[in-house]
Order: C-alpha cells, then sequence, then structure tokens
C-alpha cells in the first residue's frame, strides 16, 4: 500500500483520512513487515510470503494511458453503487474525487498481481467487497481470465462495537509502541462474552481443546487468562508471555510492583522542585487529557502506590518516590511505573 495509502480508502470512513507523508509511510511499511515476519514463517523457500509495493507499477503510470486502458473499464453508475461510496453520499458526508479513485487504484492492483504473480484470490474484510469485485471485473474484461474475490465480516466485540485498527482503544502489534504486558492485559480484559469466540480466532488452540477447556473450566478470568497467553505467546513468544503473567499477579494479587509493567522514565532534574500531576498524567499519555485527569481524581480513579490521590493540584516531588520509583493507578486495569534514572 505504499502507493494508494497517499491516497486512503474511503470504505466506512466519515471523513477523508489523514493523508501521510512518504516518509511516515516508509516507516508504517517497514513495521508492519516486522510484525508479519515474526508471525509467518520465513524459512520456507517454497511457501514463505512474498511481500510486494503496490508503488512499484502505481508510480510509473501514465495518467492520459491509465485513463484509456483502465479507466474506460469502470462506470459512475456501478461505482454508485458500492457501499464506501453510496454510504459517504447518503450520510452526505463529502466524498473527494482523489478518494472516488481508491477503487480503480485497488482493481488494478489486483490486475497487476494477477499478471505478475498469478495471484488469482484475493481477501479482505467484507467492507472490500466494492474494491475486490471491481479487481475481479477488470481482469475478465481485460485479460479474459476468471479470478476470485473471498471476504468475511469485520470482527466485532459482544457490545457490537468494530474490533478494528484505527478504531478507539485499538491496540498496538509493535512493542515499542504496546509492550507485552499491555498486550497480554488488552485479551485479559476481553469482555465475557467474546472469550471463547476470541480462543479460537487469536489462538493457535483447536477447537476441540477449545471446547474440553470450556467444560472443566468454570471461572472466566482463568479462562481470560488462557487467551491473554496463547494470544501473546504467538506475538512476543512464551517467555514474554509468561513474564507477563507474573507480572500481572504481582500487581494485582500480591499488589506490587510487577516486573513488567510499563514503564516511564524521566531524570531527577525534571523533578526538581515538583511536577503539576495534571500535566504529568496528560504528556506521558496516562490519561488523554488534563480534564480526563482531573475527572478521575474526582471519582477517586487515580492511585499512586496504591494510595487514592484526592488533591487533583497535587505536584510530585523527589520525596513521593520511594527508591526512585512510584506506581500510578488508572482504575483496575492500568498500572505504570515511573522511574527516576
Amino acid at each position: 500500500g505504499g502507493e494508494t495509502t497517499l491516497i486512503g480508502d474511503p470504505s466506512g470512513k466519515d471523513s477523508t483520512r489523514k493523508i501521510l507523508k512518504h516518509k511516515e509511510i516508509e516507516n508504517n511499511i517497514q513495521s508492519i513487515k516486522k510484525v508479519f515476519n515474526k508471525i509467518l514463517n520465513t524459512s520456507n523457500k517454497d511457501t514463505k510470503p512474498i511481500f510486494v509495493n503496490n508503488a512499484e507499477w502505481l508510480t510509473k503510470l501514465n495518467y492520459i494511458q491509465f485513463l484509456r486502458d483502465v479507466g474506460s473499464h469502470f462506470t459512475i453508475n456501478k461505482m454508485l453503487t458500492f457501499d464506501s461510496v453510496k454510504l459517504r453520499l447518503e450520510r452526505e458526508q463529502s466524498l473527494s474525487y482523489m478518494e472516488f479513485n481508491y477503487m480503480i487504484l485497488q482493481a488494478y492492483d489486483f490486475y497487476q498481481l494477477f499478471k505478475t504473480n498469478n495471484c488469482v484470490l484475493q481477501i479482505g474484510g467484507s467492507d472490500q467487497w466494492g474494491n475486490i469485485v471491481s479487481g475481479v471485473d477488470l481482469i475478465r474484461r481485460i485479460l479474459q481470465k476468471e479470478s476470485y474475490g473471498l471476504t468475511s465480516p469485520l470482527i466485532t466485540l459482544a457490545s457490537g462495537a468494530k474490533m478494528g485498527k484505527t478504531e478507539k482503544g485499538a491496540i498496538w502489534l509493535n512493542e515499542d509502541l504496546f509492550t507485552p504486558y499491555d498486550y497480554w492485559q488488552f485479551w485479559r480484559n476481553t469482555d465475557d462474552r467474546d472469550v471463547k469466540r476470541f480462543l479460537n480466532f487469536f489462538t493457535d488452540l483447536e477447537p476441540d481443546k477449545i471446547n474440553n477447556i470450556f467444560n472443566k473450566e468454570k471461572n472466566i478470568n482463568n479462562l481470560k487468562i488462557i487467551l491473554a497467553n496463547e494470544a501473546t505467546k504467538i506475538l512476543h513468544g512464551e517467555v514474554a508471555s509468561n513474564k507477563a503473567e507474573q507480572s500481572a499477579k504481582e500487581t494485582f494479587v500480591a499488589g506490587g510492583l510487577g516486573s513488567d509493567l510499563p514503564e516511564i522514565k524521566i531524570k531527577a532534574i525534571e523533578v526538581g522542585e515538583g511536577i503539576n500531576l495534571l500535566e504529568f498524567l496528560s504528556k506521558n499519555k496516562i490519561m488523554t487529557s488534563k480534564s480526563e485527569a482531573r475527572r478521575t481524581i474526582l471519582n477517586k480513579g487515580l492511585k499512586i502506590d496504591n494510595l487514592i490521590v484526592n488533591n487533583e493540584n497535587k505536584i510530585l516531588k523527589l520525596s513521593d518516590f520511594k527508591k526512585n520509583i512510584l506506581k500510578i493507578s488508572h482504575g483496575k486495569k492500568k498500572h505504570y511505573i515511573v522511574k527516576i534514572i
């Protein structure tokens, strides 16, 4: 998506996506490759994944030639019937000509992969149906050959909300953005109604084994720990998974400092005569804003070293740090270690 990311897919969006710069896109590509290389088997030369970037062919397109050779196979009438376009227009949300082109470019991607890599099947979420079908149609029209599309429903939570990469509360697969502990906690905090589904979706456990586990284990919290362990093991490895579980036990059961908790490091000179707590919480992304931090304190949802903070004007001082460390807890499930280095 090195080139189509410059435009952004309008599917399922009420507004134009943020326009990214080339440097940001290249960094994202490298991060995505890093994740895929951790999960996919790259050792077998016959089955290892092939990474392609549509910048390879889209940057070489001549606009007029593209309109003649490819654009002539698309009708505005049909494009207006696809959900990615129709829903935006029905909601009276503006749709730029730039975004309107996305469907044609994705169809052209499928055509290129079919022609150069013998790729006969494109798989995606159900929101990609229109884009995929457009590619199948383009291949048929230009090459007179058959290709196929396969879509699956987007994964939703029991609450009905979409589980998506850009939705609020989404998680990162890169550990520099989301620690193995945070990742483990995400699965540990799964809604009771989603645990069995997610064990089937996001772990390597066989369905029969999952059914047996549910027949024998009636404590939903233990089942959530199995989900967290198995999911974290796939992405970060067994050692990281075990470490995250142990840190959770130390933090929640023993009320101590788990060794794998997210760390915020500051220098003693930064503390100086004191740091405003609201600013510190907001600046370090413990809270989204000072307003949220203030509300949390008023609702008695913030603790420092297991003691409730009642003063929204509190100033963090060096004396608050025992052995240069303090623990900040936001609610029951989010804990951070602040360490003076």
